[in-house]
């Protein structure tokens, strides 16, 4: 990050008199316009899907990296402890920006409430909001989340496959913008599962339902090439989208039908996508998973499934866009009854107009001289998962105008 630039996003979240650097950009200043003629309302600006993890150490500190979507102000953390078993006391927790690694852009930690009180203890299945922090905070942030944890026990609450190294530390380091006792790299998100600012009422995100594709595997940790992401770096380009928030909503093997890793899809609906703030748009792709199991799972349950969320969705006021299923003949558990299963599936999704807007992911990524692989270009070496190049492919298929909900 340049110096100025680097200046600039500090005095916005820290709500210094920084003068032209609180509004870098024409984009930025049109959203301060539109934010104080129009009102404003809260948007999720991050999201990752929480589920089970291992017990972890009673006492440890958690300094979390996470890349924000929409800006705005007044920042609020979520944290859950859906899936544990005793509560769980959150000692203290900071947020700041990023410069590198563990290290913190100077000035920029502040100190997070809830309830005005500095700790806060969430009990067993339970998730808790912090109270708002003034200030501004910029889109594509490196936002820095750090966390000291008292009294762990059992199953702890997290997002396994991050793609993003985040930091450990014995004792309570959380103040510190220095990285010097960040010492451990770890490759997942704990206890914070949402990031959320108040930004213009008209502004609006899309909660991305997937599974590993989704979640990114195959694309580059630490860079940011979810698919997901190159999609919220096209909205944050796209003067015409009132939706500028991203939610990353995927998890790493996950089922629409069946729980397994995570929560099905219609079990975690709630939790991980309805409750989320600002929401406008569901976009759906999940199946694979399903599919490719080997349990017996036909076209017709996997289409019942989708017509719940769909159903569910509306009834709360949100638009379901759909994908189709991408190719994976080469992966280890294909079979020509997956196959078909998948063509059925696809075909519903294209023909009977259950969703509010299609994107086709399976005719973008697929291999034209043979249908049910990937195309070798956009492979991540499996047969299954898209490469960055893949990834960005998928986010550029998305008609920007069918996020936007005007049902």
């Amino acid at each position: 990050m340049r110096a100025n630039s680097a200046v600039g996003v500090v005095c916005a979240l820290v709500m210094a008199v920084c003068g032209p650097l609180t509004a870098t950009s024409p984009a930025q200043a049109e959203q301060t316009a539109q934010e104080a003629g129009q009102g404003t309302h809260t948007v999720v600006t991050w999201g990752a899907g929480a589920d089970k993890q291992g017990p972890g150490p009673a006492d440890r500190g958690y300094r979390l990296i996470v890349r924000t979507s929409v800006g705005g102000t007044d920042l609020r953390i979520r944290l859950s402890n859906a899936f544990g078993d005793h509560p769980v006391t959150f000692a203290s927790a900071y947020a700041g920006l990023r410069k590198q690694g563990a290290e913190l852009v100077r000035g920029s930690n502040r100190q997070l409430t809830f309830g005005r009180a500095a700790s806060v203890t969430v009990p067993a299945g339970e998730t808790v909001l912090s109270d708002p922090l003034p200030g501004r905070l910029a889109a594509e942030s490196d936002l820095v989340v750090s966390l000291y944890v008292t009294g762990a026990r059992g199953p702890t609450t997290g997002h396994g496959m991050a793609m993003q190294t985040s930091y450990a530390a014995a004792g309570d380091h959380t103040a510190e913008e220095s990285a010097a006792n960040w010492t451990d790299p770890m490759g997942s998100w704990y206890w914070l599962d949402a990031v959320s600012v108040e930004t213009s009422a008209k502004t609006g995100a899309v909660v991305t339902l997937g599974d590993s594709i989704t979640d990114g595997w195959a694309s580059t940790t630490d860079g940011n090439r979810r698919w997901p992401d190159y999609l919220s770096r096209r909205l944050r380009a796209a003067s015409g989208s009132t939706v500028k928030g991203v939610a990353n909503e995927g998890i790493s093997g996950n089922k629409v039908l069946a729980d397994g890793a995570g929560e099905s899809a219609l079990n975690r609906l709630e939790r991980d996508v309805l409750s989320q703030p600002g929401v406008s748009t569901v976009f759906l792709f999940e199946g694979i998973n399903d599919i490719k199991a080997h349990t017996g799972v036909t076209a017709d349950a996997l289409i019942a499934g989708y017509r719940q969320i769909i159903d569910r969705a509306h009834a709360e006021g949100k638009c379901v866009v759909g994908a189709t299923v991408m190719p994976f003949k080469g992966w280890y558990e294909y079979d020509a009854e997956g196959e078909a299963v998948r063509q059925e599936v696809n075909d519903w999704i294209r023909d009977s107009g259950a969703f509010d807007a299609v994107t086709d992911f399976d005719r973008i990524t697929r291999n034209p001289y043979d249908q049910q692989r990937i195309l070798p270009f956009f492979d991540g070496g499996d047969h299954l998962h898209p490469n960055d190049k893949g990834m960005q492919a998928m986010a550029d298929a998305v008609d920007l105008s069918a996020l936007r909900c005007v049902g």
